[in-house]
């Protein structure tokens, strides 16, 4: 994506089933978990920058001693200053203790606060609040009592934020913040700490010491029971890891499954993370073995038995798995990523072939890297397929009279692919003016000169997608401009996006989206201004009736105009000033989508149509702040 959109967060939970003793013994490593959960996060590095933490539980240590431990950063490369702080500190452990005896595991199992059997670890990009190191994940609530004391990491982002709010101050909570990170925390806490009051009582009547009565609190608990009670409110997109202080294991996934989790697990470890490519990589397992957590399911891990279990924990409804995911965010080496890529590549080629009017001879095929390259390969090879066929037709008319020269000048047709543009380096732009920002950032990209015949040749290049177009617009247009090619066409393997998000990608203001932008300049062109203050008058009335997450008002802004309609009115706004050559930007037709991915139908950025009500309420929120100049996201103070 050309643009900078921040997204969603990773998540990474590692549960091992043996004393450190023994991956000691086999892998030569009493802190071969850590190293494994190093390994897991920084390849899902793509999912967060802004911040990243971790926590690690040490099982069955003596009173007295901490056994639960963790650490945040939100410094630049924050996953690394947090292992460079860890490996400082296992040093300078080492050395204070030089002449120390016997296995290592037992050494640093009761001196190093992350050698733990269990340990989860978080990257975070801010998409709602700070991005404070007290924004970070994981979150706790610690208690003297280990039943009740818990950590959590997510990926999520929920509509409802107020609603959860004033739910934990009708709990008699007095909560210190707003987020939703506090309300899933405090809600979860609340649950869990019911669950030990009623498990309490029930063993006291029994007969049983308060001592013995913690063993059993910690067997019976149950992880499901207390996520099926804190999520019935929730509204949203998420998967959510947690740990409870007796070493109960959990990691639960939104009815939709709006965000993508995955786990595998066998007699040494269960390990559980955002992305299925990173599990593949990391333990080196073949990606069948992985399995994709259902919607609506939590897998829970028991401490007592190592007994690990999905179950469902709420209603599902239908799944929406997000498309955006897939399409950009998500690592390419996950093999089923990659051949949806590939598709929205070869479905995207008709479109393109028309915009160049079929004229291969003069036409240079490029992508802007790097997420582009799987799409571009399948656009690639849907050109090649449609030579083919051409060559076909040729030889086939020639009939009698076909000649060697004939032939082979057949044969050598061939698409013309080129690396054109390169991402140089990252700009920062601390130069103050504007037009010196946008001169640096016009450098951003660089090109390769001497790869197109100048005034002659058309350049396509593919982007995976398309959202703000200000990259575009300052920077790779005026960038590839210098090669003095005939005509440029941009194409988007991904449809328009019209709508904001409101489930973890940062694109939740309408006024910023480029479609939506075009949609409006169509409707002022065409006198049709009234349909804007239409808009805005059915989602006043419907916020007054208490009604905004009933439908999505929004879709009536685009339903006047084709997908080509909008996309050429993209062209005019995206085109620079005084652009001295022929311009078109293309993007893929939505109806393709389902054909690319048909596992993963999460496209209401695309269709307008949310797999919850609170995305509904988002998007009308979002045309209120748009059409009443408010600069905010669109699940900030939602009525």
């Amino acid at each position: 994506m050309s643009d900078q959109i921040n997204h969603e967060c990773g998540i990474g939970l590692i549960r091992l089933f043996h004393p450190l003793s023994y991956y000691e013994h086999k892998y030569g490593s009493a802190l071969w978990g850590l190293n494994k959960l190093y390994m897991l996060m920084e390849k899902q590095r793509n999912r967060g920058q802004d911040g990243a933490g971790i926590a690690s539980l040490r099982l069955n240590m003596e009173p007295g001693t901490p056994y639960f431990r963790r650490k945040r950063n939100n410094q630049n490369s924050p996953w690394t200053q947090l292992f460079n702080s860890i490996h400082q500190q296992l040093l300078a452990l080492r050395q204070a203790h030089p002449d120390r005896e016997g296995e290592e595991s037992a050494f640093l199992k009761q001196h190093f606060p992350w050698a733990g059997e269990i340990l989860m670890g978080h990257l975070r990009y801010g998409t709602h609040g700070s991005n404070g190191v007290e924004a970070c994940h994981p979150v706790s609530r610690i208690s003297n009592w280990r039943n009740r004391s818990l950590m959590i990491a997510g990926n999520f982002n929920l509509t409802n934020t107020d609603r959860l709010f004033q739910n934990l101050i009708e709990l008699g909570q007095h909560p210190r913040h707003r987020t939703d990170t506090e309300t899933v925390l405090e809600r979860i806490g609340h649950f869990l700490d019911r669950a030990n009051e009623t498990l309490y009582e029930e063993f006291r009547q029994e007969g049983y010491s308060d001592r013995e009565i913690a063993n059993l609190i910690s067997d019976a608990i149950s992880p499901k029971h207390i996520l099926e009670k804190s999520a019935k409110i929730w509204d949203g997109g998420y998967v959510i890891g947690g740990i409870i202080g007796n070493g109960d294991v959990f990691v639960a996934r939104d009815p939709s499954g709006i965000r993508p989790c995955y786990y595998y697990y066998n007699e040494e470890f269960f390990v559980a993370a955002s992305e299925r490519a990173t599990i593949s990589t990391v333990f080196n397992l073949p990606p069948h073995l992985i399995k994709e957590l259902s919607p609506a399911h939590i897998v829970t891990v028991k401490s007592s038995t190592k007994a690990v279990h999905e179950e469902l924990f709420i209603a599902p409804k239908k799944k929406s798995s997000c498309s955006f995911e897939r399409i950009y965010f998500s690592r390419g080496s996950d093999v089923d990523i990659y051949r949806e890529r590939k598709a929205l590549g070869a479905h995207v080629t008709p479109q393109v072939l028309e915009a160049i009017n079929y004229d291969l001879k003069n036409t240079v095929f490029s992508y802007i890297p790097n997420t582009a390259e799987s799409a571009f390969w399948g656009m690639i090879k849907a050109v090649e397929d449609y030579l083919n066929e051409e060559k076909g037709k040729r030889i086939k008319a020639l009939g009698d009279t076909i000649t060697d020269d004939a032939l082979s000048e057949i044969l050598q047709l061939r698409p013309r692919v080129e690396k054109v543009v390169i991402k140089d380096v990252k700009m920062r732009t601390f130069i103050a003016d504007d037009s010196s920002r946008d001169d640096l950032i016009s450098h951003v990209y660089d090109v390769t000169q001497g790869v197109l015949e100048e005034n002659v040749d058309t350049l396509v290049c593919l982007d995976d997608s398309i959202v703000r177009g200000n990259t575009l617009r300052k920077s790779i247009l005026s960038i590839i401009i210098r090669l003095k090619p005939k005509r440029i066409v941009i194409v988007s393997s991904a449809p328009q996006i019209r709508y904001p998000d409101c489930y973890g990608i940062d694109m939740s203001q309408l006024s910023r989206l480029i479609a939506f932008q075009a949609a409006i300049a169509l409707l002022k062109e065409r006198g049709m201004e009234s349909v804007i203050d239409e808009v805005y008058s059915e989602i006043i009335r419907l916020r007054h009736e208490g009604r905004m997450s009933e439908y999505n008002v929004v879709k009536k802004i685009y339903e006047r105009f084709s997908e080509e309609e909008i996309s050429d009115k993209i062209t005019d706004l995206l085109r620079p000033d005084s652009f001295p050559c022929g311009l078109q930007i293309v993007y893929q037709p939505l109806s393709n989508l389902s054909k690319a991915m048909p596992e993963h139908t999460g496209a209401w950025y695309f269709s307008g149509d949310y797999p919850t009500l609170g995305g509904n309420r988002a998007s009308n929120q979002s045309f209120l702040h748009f059409y009443e100049g408010k600069n905010m996201r669109a699940y900030q103070f939602m009525s």
